[in-house]
């Protein structure tokens, strides 16, 4: 195999061993990579029902096809379990240096099971492993744990690292490395946290086997020059992400005291003209020439690396207009290895249950030094409100007795920053995303303000499953970044000369299409395994958008329609051969070579 090693690495933390073992070639064929791969993984070898905080889960940290080689931004992983907020699949993808290490290590996945009884952390050198003690680094930050390790293990590696929010198992908390980078929203760090696994650390000296080594460096460097040459390039260079504060406040759509609105009156003093006045240096993933990572001095004159996302959650959502002491929570959070996301959903999602009566505790929007104070609770699980928000919203909402109807969540992973009262096609991809409600697989928003908004027709179904095919399925299977895409305008057909001239396979459009859908019906599937059961509820937008309409803005009164969204929901099925309750037909999975979920499915929910 050339463009992939066909070897992936088992650590077993229980024992304190490990194994390399190789994989058939047709997984790769058929799943690329990345997501593709985890999804494989997780569907063969972890246990159904699985606890996703007990030993049997697998933590599985899984590279690509382009990962780690001289094209646009392929310095990415992807880390994948069973979802201890959610239930069923989880993932997240994250730039680190230790996606081009696994490579070098000669890998295309290293695979974590068991647990260990003390804090470990494992190192990884092409391929060999060692298992070293890290009670000294338990209670660490993630920016203090990853300089340590650097002093003992040299600069020349890559590390993946968790904070206290993983080892206290906060449901949502995250992977990190390289003080900003951060991955797997659904838990992922909790599940690292749960084996006792502080850090992963890899070095890999070998050589990546590519088939056409010319032929890729020539096509690499006409892609990174055509970004470059973009007109979208150097305001991309000045606000990155934080542009979209700006369109997202003209567009109606910026998530305001937790979804209730879609428009926020201090929106000036956290958009990307407030960041450009603030910045001090710019980050950005390995093979990135067009870096995301604003880096702004905060309130309290540390470094803070800004982007779209957490700064409209731990803003606008939780009612704080300066961003500056923005910078500090989102810092905090990094420091911590929380998602930024789901933790200003939760926040929000408390004030307003605070204040409609549903919380005891009085927390008022916009009170920055409460604020800060409560992510240390919910973190360290100091009190019972910080130990109930740690849960999540869908979990905590249960448990207060009330307030779930004010939940911003799909499958219990809380909604990114885009408000989709007057937003159907982008509440439709929250709604069927694979992991829970997230915006990467299908960022159709943009698309449907500028056309008709307010449709429910075919063509928003249409769009989403386009735009997941190519985002949720190819990119994070590649493995490697949508941005110079999406933000630059890339042209999509390099990806399929640069997979050419990496494995030697020709991949048409069509064949990469069908690779995409075999692994969002690989991990549906994977949701009914695990949950035991299917309906099209789990598929559908938090209430609250049908319910509370926008009552500010030039929407106001703007709010979701139940049935024609139900409607649009009945295309997206069709168009991608489910049925009318969200499961792949018999018909579909024989189509795309999943056969061997068959039986388990039948026995579940039976198929048509």
């Amino acid at each position: 195999m050339k463009g992939w090693s066909g070897k992936i690495l088992w650590i077993d933390l229980t024992r304190k061993e490990y194994k390399t073992v190789e994989y058939p070639e047709e997984w790769a064929l058929k799943y690329l990579g990345g997501r593709g791969l985890a999804a494989r993984l997780l569907w063969e070898y972890l246990p159904r029902g699985a606890d996703p905080l007990g030993p049997d889960n697998l933590l599985i940290f899984a590279v690509g096809p382009l990962t780690g080689l001289t094209v646009p931004s392929s310095g990415k992983l992807v880390v994948a379990a069973k979802s201890p907020l959610t239930g069923g699949y989880g993932d997240g993808n994250i730039g680190s240096w230790a996606s081009y290490h696994i490579r070098r290590a000669g890998l295309d996945a290293i695979v974590v099971s068991g647990s260990s009884q003390k804090p470990v952390v494992a190192y990884v050198e092409d391929g060999k492993v060692e298992f070293r003690d890290a009670e000294d680094l338990w209670g660490l930050d993630t920016w203090e744990t990853e300089k340590r390790l650097k002093s003992e293990y040299g600069k020349n590696v890559g590390i993946l690292e968790i904070g206290p929010a993983g080892e206290n198992t906060v449901l949502y908390a995250t992977v990190m490395s390289q003080e900003g980078r951060s991955g797997g929203r659904p838990g992922m760090g909790a599940v690292m946290g749960s084996k006792k696994l502080k850090a992963l650390v890899v070095k890999g000296t070998g050589e990546i086997p590519v088939y056409d080594p010319k032929s890729l460096r020539i096509e690499g460097s006409k892609a990174y020059a055509e970004i470059k040459a973009s007109k979208s390039y150097p305001f991309w260079m000045r606000q990155g992400t934080m542009m979209t504060v700006d369109w997202a406040q003209e567009a109606s759509v910026l998530p305001t005291y937790n979804f209730s609105e879609g428009v926020f009156d201090g929106y000036k003093g956290i958009d990307g003209y407030r960041m450009e006045e603030m910045k001090i240096d710019q980050r950005g993933c390995p093979f990135c020439n067009m870096p995301c990572g604003n880096v702004v001095k905060d309130a309290e004159g540390d470094p803070s690396e800004l982007d779209y996302e957490n700064v409209a959650m731990l803003g606008s959502n939780i009612g704080l207009d300066d961003l500056s002491k923005v910078a500090v929570l989102n810092k905090i959070a990094d420091k911590y290895g929380v998602d930024t996301i789901s933790l200003g959903n939760t926040i929000g999602w408390a004030i307003e249950a605070s204040q409609k009566g549903i919380l005891e505790e009085k927390l008022e929007w916009g009170d920055y030094a409460r604020i800060r104070e409560l992510i240390d609770e919910i973190v360290y699980k100091k009190t019972g409100l910080g130990r109930l928000l740690a849960k999540g919203t869908r979990k905590a909402c249960a448990e207060a007795g009330g307030g779930c109807d004010l939940t911003v969540q799909v499958k219990g992973l809380e909604v990114s920053a885009y408000d989709c009262h007057a937003a159907p096609g982008m509440a439709l991809a929250f709604a069927t995303s694979s992991i829970g409600a997230h915006h990467k697989e299908a960022w159709v928003i943009s698309w449907e303000v500028a056309t008709n908004r307010f449709s429910y027709g075919r063509e928003k179904a249409e769009k989403v499953i386009e735009l997941q095919r190519i985002r949720g399925g190819l990119f994070e299977s590649f493995v490697a970044c949508r941005l110079p895409w999406v933000e630059v305008g890339l042209n999509l057909d390099h990806y399929p000369r640069l997979l050419k001239y990496a494995t030697g396979v020709s991949y048409t459009w069509q064949d990469l299409y069908d690779v995409a859908d075999r692994i969002y019906a690989l991990i549906r599937s994977f949701w009914i395994r695990e949950l035991g059961e299917w309906s099209r509820k789990l598929d559908m937008p938090p209430e609250k958008w049908f319910k509370y309409p926008l009552t500010k803005g030039p929407l106001a009164g703007s709010k979701l329609d139940y049935d024609k969204f139900n409607s649009l929901l009945d295309h997206y099925y069709d168009i991608r051969g489910w049925d009318s309750r969200g499961v792949p037909t018999r018909a579909t999975l024989e189509r795309l070579g999943l056969d061997y979920t068959i039986p388990v499915l039948e026995k579940i929910v039976g198929l048509q």
